[in-house]
């Protein structure tokens, strides 16, 4: 599974000019399955995207989990993340997982991250729709995350 995490002062994803998902400060975290991923692959990046130190200290560095901050948690959907551009102008998106396999696991993950995390602090986007993303990227701080697919 693949994640790009992008800590945020405020973030919302909005489908039909409604908004279905929004936090204050913390991480708006695009989620990705990939081909021959399951609820393992998903269990371990939740692990690793929820104490990712990516928070400032008091002295300023990043030492503060999403955890420690009790921060929001968006997560949204987004199959491209999985996209091959190794050859021509237009992706390929081979890798993603089938869209009932992404829509399991990211469901999966939400119950999940609602669980560790706490349901109030945890909102999604909508799998499958067309969304509208609005953020503030606070630093910026942008990482990606990959737990790759058992072979």
């Amino acid at each position: 599974m693949i994640a790009l995490l992008q800590r945020v002062a405020q973030a919302s994803v909005s489908v039909d000019s409604d908004i279905v998902g929004a936090i204050g400060p913390g991480l708006l975290v695009l989620l990705c399955a990939e081909r021959g991923d399951s609820e393992k692959e998903a269990d371990a990046l939740l692990a690793k995207l929820l104490a990712y130190r990516v928070f400032g200290d008091d002295a300023g560095r990043m030492n503060r989990s999403l955890a420690d901050v009790a921060g929001g948690l968006l997560l949204v959907p987004q199959f491209t993340l999985a996209a091959d551009t190794r050859s021509g102008t237009r992706p390929s998106f081979t890798p993603a997982a089938a869209p009932e396999d992404g829509r399991r696991l990211f469901d999966y993950a939400v119950s999940r991250a609602q669980e560790l995390h706490g349901q109030d602090k945890v909102q999604t986007g909508r799998f499958g729709a067309h969304m509208q993303v609005a953020l503030v990227n606070d630093g910026p701080v942008t990482f990606w995350l990959q737990v790759p697919p058992a072979r």
